[in-house]
């Protein structure tokens, strides 16, 4: 069973991320008057594996995308460092991959298309397309219409979109959600690889997921109310 976070993970035996360090300080996230979730704090480092759990409405998928920086925290603090020096926002996106339901696909592209497009917009290159595609088991349908593809299809195009630039943090939401055994695997090597070397975060209530994490932050502690009037 996962631990709940400790205050520090101190990498064991780590190379592509092992400079950096990312810390939450109370975290808070309202919607009108409803607290989502507050005070949530943590502080991972590179050889870590860490689950955000809690029920439905918790704010999982909220949190994972405020360490994404595709939301804003109402208040707290988020701060990725790199060899002991804070990372501008701007740049934080350069050491994130993450893997969510929600992510837009082009079907009128081929998968290998998909994943032109996405390193043209980072300016990443195309060298890595073809090996990426390998390691999710999307290589002889690279040339394939996206409309074509199943559901755990797409789903395995979304985690070669995370690690194509190779990131040095992993975000993972519900990722083994419409997959079958071959996606689950694929979702496996990536997390155990991640988890090895550099900073791997899974949203999740699903027990194999958790189970491939060694931490866990749970929201259901960190639950809000409706704000009291003034």
């Amino acid at each position: 069973m996962p631990e709940n976070i400790p205050a520090n993970n101190t990498p064991a035996n780590n190379t592509s991320g092992s400079s950096i360090m990312l810390k939450a300080v109370n975290l808070t996230r309202k919607f009108d008057r409803k607290v989502i979730f507050e005070n949530v704090n943590f502080e991972l480092t590179p050889s870590s594996a860490t689950a955000i759990t809690g029920r439905n409405g918790s704010g999982k998928s909220t949190l994972i995308k405020i360490i994404a920086n595709l939301l804003i925290q109402s208040s707290g603090e988020l701060s990725l460092f790199d060899g002991g020096e804070k990372v501008k926002k701007e740049n934080v996106f350069k050491y994130i991959g993450f893997v969510s339901p929600y992510l837009n696909l082009y079907d009128e592209f081929t998968g290998y298309e998909n994943l032109k497009i996405i390193s043209d917009i980072r300016g990443s290159g195309h060298g890595n397309i073809d090996n990426v595609l390998k390691r999710v088991g999307l290589y002889n349908r690279r040339n394939d219409l996206l409309k074509i593809y199943s559901s755990g299809m797409k789903q395995r195009l979304k985690i070669a979109f995370a690690i194509l630039h190779e990131p040095k943090i992993m975000l993972l939401d519900e990722p083994t959600s419409n997959l079958d055994l071959e996606g689950i695997s694929v979702v496996d090597d990536i997390a155990n690889e991640y988890k090895r070397d550099r900073i791997l975060i899974i949203a999740t209530n699903d027990a194999h997921e958790r189970s491939l994490c060694g931490n866990e932050i749970n929201l259901n502690e960190n639950i809000g109310k409706k704000k009291e009037n003034v």
